[in-house]
């Protein structure tokens, strides 16, 4: 059964980082693609950063150039580095994995970013 742990969030202050980390089992994920996704109350989900099994990476307009989006093959881990952080990135962020067939999704993970 496929199970993703998201881990890493927190309240800090704006300006600052957090990494957000996605540990997955019952399925590899450097064979697949994988995103990050956040949710904010009265907001639909939106995808933040993805990433192939080629490691070719996309991202929101609203966080290019603050977040990255990487992986570790050796440990089946998807990161989320997240740098300059402003309000507007408070959310609940999940973790997808996404193979030929379906999506996967993590239980979520709070960010939140006080002025």
């Amino acid at each position: 059964q496929v199970q993703l742990v998201e881990s890493g969030g927190g309240l800090v202050q704006a300006g600052g980082s957090l990494r957000l980390s996605c540990v997955g089992s019952g399925i590899i994920f450097s064979v697949n693609a994988e995103g990050w996704y956040r949710q904010a109350p009265g907001k639909k989900r939106e995808l933040v950063a993805a990433i192939t099994s080629g490691r070719s990476t996309n991202y929101a307009d609203s966080v290019k150039g603050r977040f990255t989006i990487s992986r570790d093959n050796a440990k089946n881990t998807v990161y989320l580095e997240m740098n300059s952080l402003k309000p507007e990135d408070t959310a609940v962020y999940y973790c997808n994995v996404r193979d030929f067939i379906r999506n996967y999704w993590g239980q979520g993970t709070q960010v939140t970013v006080s002025s």
